[in-house]
């Protein structure tokens, strides 16, 4: 179940299957909520003494309500501050047994009273409009405190489906989701706002999770483990598949270099390069281990991809006539084929059957030109983004940037929950490229390889930032890559 993601409305759905067949009440789900938050509250910050409840007019309210009569009956100093008067009938129960213990509620214009941690149960999964108002007033305070924030559910401001900010929303330093995973919370921009976040089910049995519907997966290490076998001793490197990576236009010879060295190191048998040939000498110099060629036409790159199982197309390839007759030369291979960059940006503006095997690679960038659509729309609505793409194309699609979507042609959508912002740097995505090419090399499809491919480059990258996410750059993922292939790769 934990690698479940769920619409805000199919957490609903199991909220109600709970209800219905395990006879549980609403309120009973608010107490356990209550409760998770506070045995979170209380493992992460042991020493706090002060807390302050911000209370919205919702469910979301009502857990706040709770949670701030667990913390007072421990001892706690406990402040309720409350956007308005409750609205549902478990909300105002909760409200109502606040007031009841003599829990004083102050008004949201206030200034924020001290505390060793503030409790955002402000705004719940239905926000679906800006927030303003007095909400909004309330989020900017919370937001200059330094103390730490627990967020319940969700940070107020934050869309559960999308990711997206509506308006402005709650920085947490923790967050604890109940029931199940939202979609929204691994992805744009909120993984800037959720800090570490936690799960709690509530207590709820499977059998409440089996038959749901559910909208994607994250990555599951222990499957994708599975996908890379052992190496026969008597293996050659023509087990392995051979990659051709296409690219390097003037003064862009790095960018095909990191994406053929990538499909080496995640072990494919043989990478050549299909390049400028003003790139040769140097890629030689820097990676014999690379077959590098000069192209000048389509008549020598006919021979390469005769080799080629799999095609690496876009790092550094450029837009102009050289580069238009590469691509459509690759493109008519019909080979395994990986498009990344330029590659993607002339696909935009040319109408063509792409290969049966293909995996697409944008940034939010060039997804919105495949879209024909603003950058914005794609960051507002990611999954919707890259299901689009991925049916459009007909082919596997993997939406880059925090929380990395990868989307199948029918519609299954994977999603990565590793990678940092260090990763932002020039050269990354031509070695997820090279990475993906080298896993289709090795037999894997299309779906296996895009997702495997994903959570190889996020780990690697997450590893290399261990000495510090600024200054990291792309050739960092190196020896982490190889180091991480070959552990899954003998996982039992």
């Amino acid at each position: 179940m934990g690698t479940r993601l769920y619409t805000a409305a199919q957490v609903r759905e199991l909220d109600a299957r709970a209800i219905a067949t395990l006879g549980i009440s609403a309120h009973v789900l608010m107490q356990r909520a209550a409760a998770a938050a506070w045995r979170c509250l209380r493992a992460r910050w042991p020493q706090a003494r002060r807390i302050v409840v911000l209370c919205g007019t919702g469910n979301n309210g009502g857990d706040g309500y709770l949670l701030a009569g667990i913390a007072r009956d421990a001892g706690m100093q406990t402040s309720v501050i409350a956007l308005g008067a409750p609205h549902g009938s478990d909300a105002e129960r909760a409200c109502a047994e606040w007031r009841g213990a003599r829990g004083a509620i102050l008004d949201v214009d206030e200034t924020l009273p001290d505390a060793d941690v503030y409790v955002d149960a402000l705004l719940g999964t239905g926000l679906t409009r800006p927030v303003d108002g007095r909400a909004r007033a309330v989020v900017a305070q919370l937001n200059a405190r330094k103390e730490p924030v627990l967020a319940l559910d969700l940070p107020s401001g934050i869309s559960a489906d999308t990711g997206e900010v509506l308006g402005v929303a709650v920085r947490a330093t923790t967050t604890i989701s109940f029931i199940a995973h939202k979609r929204g919370l691994f992805t744009g921009a909120a993984p800037d706002h959720c800090g570490e976040l936690v799960l709690d089910t509530l207590g709820l049995p499977e059998s409440v999770y089996e038959k749901s519907s559910f909208d994607a997966r994250l990555l599951d290490m222990r499957r994708m483990t599975q996908w890379l076998p052992p190496r026969a001793r008597a293996a050659h490197k023509g087990d392995f598949g051979h990659v051709l990576a296409i690219g390097g236009d003037a003064g862009m010879g790095g960018a095909i270099r990191l994406c053929g060295e990538a499909a080496l190191r995640v072990g494919a048998g043989l990478v050549s390069v299909a390049t400028r040939g003003e790139n040769v000498v140097a890629l030689n110099a820097a990676r014999p281990e690379l077959m590098a060629h000069g192209v000048k036409d389509a008549l020598m790159l006919h021979p390469l991809l005769n080799r080629a199982q799999v095609i690496a197309l876009g790092p550094g390839l450029g837009q102009g006539e050289w580069s238009h007759m590469l691509w459509q030369s690759a493109i008519a291979a019909c080979r395994a084929t990986v498009i990344d960059a330029d590659g993607l940006n002339l696909l935009a503006r040319n109408v063509v059957h792409l290969p049966p095997h293909t995996v697409l690679t944008p940034h939010p960038g060039e997804a919105a030109r495949l879209l024909e659509c603003d950058v914005a729309a794609i960051e507002r609505e990611r999954f919707a983004a890259a299901r689009e793409i991925a049916q459009e194309y007909d082919s596997v699609t993997v939406l880059k940037g925090a929380g990395t979507l990868i989307a199948h042609p029918q519609g299954e959508i994977a999603l990565c929950p590793w990678g940092n912002p260090g990763m932002a740097t020039g050269g990354s995505g031509d070695v997820l490229t090279g990475i993906i090419a080298g896993l289709l090399a090795q037999g894997l499809n299309t779906w296996r390889a895009a997702r495997l491919g994903v959570a190889l480059h996020a780990q690697a990258g997450d590893a290399a930032a261990k000495d510090g996410e600024a200054g990291l750059i792309a050739s960092d993922f190196f020896p982490h890559l190889r180091i991480l292939r070959n552990a899954w790769g003998s996982a039992d």
